[in-house]
């Protein structure tokens, strides 16, 4: 058959597909000024709080040092892979999550799903930089109030420190009139939160909260109306400044008495719990959570790179300085938590906590035994600050980006309006998490909405960029974009590593999640189910778009659409014409990615010579 009647064939799929459709100019696209923009942005969207108070709780828990080698391992085999993907394909289409599917349009919905999981995260990750912003507001006054029982929250059940507390255990007076607490925790409970029994008893707004959730809303908004302009400007500041605290409270931590023995308790390998299947489980989870694959947040980053850009470099970079991150943490949190130990008299096992424990009860707890408490208050409350932000910025303008891509002739001049809605509406759905009972609230979405749904997106995401897209024009891809093809590895990698890997955490995942609890205080069988819904709400899409987009797609059987839907769309590529040009010729030297659907060879010559007739028409591209 003549490559001309290959070319009409109305199963052409490649150069055919990428004809560019003629549409109104809009305005550019934004992109970072510089390359540190980018680099700096992903590192504070990638190290996150959990950085600070899970990796250091999970590394003590499950063998100390020992926990580094499957931490390592995992970061090798899931979290290269996937972070170098997502970073390659979002800075060679220039496309945030959801639009970024033209390069397999059955499955859009796994971008939809990403932009789900980042928004309801979103609600509850900005409730948490709340609360240290009212930490922070706190730690200003002289006497700390959590160092002392002298506030109107505390009770006769208050005692100054741990000491006392275990001082009443080892005595074996149990009942519940001598149950002691120490003042940082009814701080927490009895003040910030006003906690109540559990979530069927809501009680009232904490105003407090209200006006902190208010100001952290605030800052989000001014960081990212502008787009990443301001954002990359915003991050030079924000992504070292962390660093810099958490160094300064490593030297003061060191200078303690006990720093040493907690540090030791963090790093000793106890190395019998290497064959704990829970171990490796928590070490796969960990990387998946931190370093960022699966959210959106990162492809977003990406796309707003040059497209010569080494991805390459900046995708071994990133996850290296984010798992140091976790390790460097463990060491300040620990030398910490060694002199809380060491003043109590007791073991570092008995003042460990992790999450909101750790970071709003046993470090503040901690701090106000130190000379000069709100000094080291204040540093350690505003290095969670910008942490929380610098996460909350990558995952809030991963759906405003989407949105604007989706809708650019609409959306792409309103950004400011658009950001203003986002930030209101996310401000209002967040607030049920500054009630009384919103703790329990919270709970509920970070137990389910970031689980087992990330793992399901990263596996259809990897198979489908290495199985239907395929690695070797993925290579070429890259190739384009940094000048050489990747080593060979990331072939094997992409197609049976790493998919393997996901589908193992996925069930560990499933297998492992229990009910809902929080404190250990169960939840009734409607917020469990709730929870559910919440966790299922962002694979939903999947399914529903390939129905819709089955529907929407011309073709005589379902087959021949599925067919259809599974080759790049037309407008798949390059978002710049020189760039877009150079693809198509680049394509042209592999006689394979150019047949159509009954395996017919296509003249990319002339699709090329028809692609730059319609430039010269219509003017612009998309």
């Amino acid at each position: 058959m003549s490559s001309n009647n290959s070319f009409k064939d109305t199963d052409s799929v490649i150069m055919v597909k990428m004809e560019q459709t003629p549409v109104p100019k809009t305005k550019a696209r934004d992109g970072w000024q510089g390359r540190m923009d980018f680099l700096l942005t992903c590192i504070g969207y990638a190290v996150g709080l959990g950085n600070i108070w899970r990796f250091p709780y999970l590394c003590y828990k499950s063998g100390g040092g020992a926990f580094f080698i499957p931490y390592i391992i995992f970061l090798l085999l899931c979290g290269f892979p996937l972070f170098f993907m997502e970073v390659s394909i979002g800075q060679f289409s220039s496309l945030s999550p959801v639009t970024i599917w033209r390069i397999c349009p059955l499955f859009k919905g796994v971008g939809m799903g990403m932009v789900v999981v980042s928004a309801i995260v979103c609600i509850y990750y900005n409730v948490i930089v709340a609360w240290t912003i009212y930490y922070l507001f706190m730690s200003f006054k002289n006497l700390l109030p959590w160092s002392h029982c002298h506030n109107s929250w505390n009770d006769d059940r208050c005692v100054d420190g741990l000491e006392e507390v275990l001082n009443i255990t080892a005595l074996n007076i149990t009942s519940a009139n001598h149950t002691k607490v120490t003042a940082s925790e009814q701080f927490w409970e009895n003040h910030v939160l006003a906690i109540t029994d559990g979530i069927e008893d809501s009680g009232r707004l904490r105003w407090q909260l209200f006006i902190c959730l208010s100001l952290a809303w605030l800052c989000v908004f001014l960081c990212l109306f502008k787009g990443v302009k301001v954002l990359g400007k915003v991050m030079h500041f924000a992504a070292p400044f962390p660093y810099l605290v958490l160094i300064v409270l490593l030297i003061r931590g060191l200078q303690l008495p006990g720093a040493v023995e907690g540090i030791k308790f963090y790093i000793i390998p106890r190395w019998e719990k290497l064959a704990d299947y829970q171990v490796w489980g928590d070490a796969a989870l960990q990387i998946f959570y931190s370093v960022g694959m699966a959210w959106g947040g990162l492809i977003t980053m990406a796309s707003y790179n040059n497209f010569h850009n080494n991805a390459y470099r900046d995708a071994m970079i990133v996850p290296i300085i984010n798992c140091g991150t976790s390790i460097f943490a463990g060491f300040v949190i620990f030398s910490v938590l060694g002199f809380m130990a060491h003043t109590a008299g007791t073991t570092v096992d008995e003042v460990v906590k992790q999450g909101p424990g750790l970071a709003f009860v046993a470090y503040p707890e901690a701090v106000a035994k130190l000379p000069f408490s709100p000094l080291w208050a204040v540093l350690f409350f505003l290095m969670l600050f910008t942490i929380g932000l610098d996460s909350q910025f990558g995952m809030f303008e991963t759906g405003i980006s989407s949105f604007i891509d989706e809708y650019p002739r609409l959306l792409r001049s309103k950004r400011v309006l658009l950001a203003a809605v986002g930030c209101f509406v996310e401000f209002l759905l967040g607030l049920p998490c500054i009630t009384q009972g919103g703790i329990y609230v919270l709970q509920i979405m970070d137990w389910y909405c970031a689980s087992f749904s990330l793992m399901m997106i990263s596996l259809i995401e990897c198979v489908v960029i290495a199985w239907i897209y395929g690695t070797e024009r993925f290579f070429k891809d890259i190739e384009l974009m940094i000048g050489y093809q990747p080593h060979a590895v990331w072939h094997y990698m992409w197609r049976f590593v790493t998919p393997t890997v996901i589908f193992g955490i996925w069930i560990f995942s499933v297998i492992t999640l229990g009910p809902v609890t929080y404190d250990g205080k169960s939840y009734p069988t409607w917020a469990i189910v709730l929870g559910w819904i919440f966790g299922l709400l962002s694979l939903v899409p999947i399914p529903l778009m390939m129905i819709i987009q089955i529907i929407n797609t011309d073709g005589e059987t379902i087959i021949e659409r599925v067919k259809k839907l599974t080759v790049p769309a037309k407008n798949w590529g390059p978002s710049k014409e020189e760039d877009r040009e150079r693809y198509i010729q680049s394509l042209s030297y592999n006689e394979s990615t150019f047949s159509n659907m009954n395996g017919c060879p296509v003249d990319c010559e002339e699709a090329l010579l028809q692609h730059k007739q319609k430039i010269g028409t219509n003017g612009t591209s998309l």
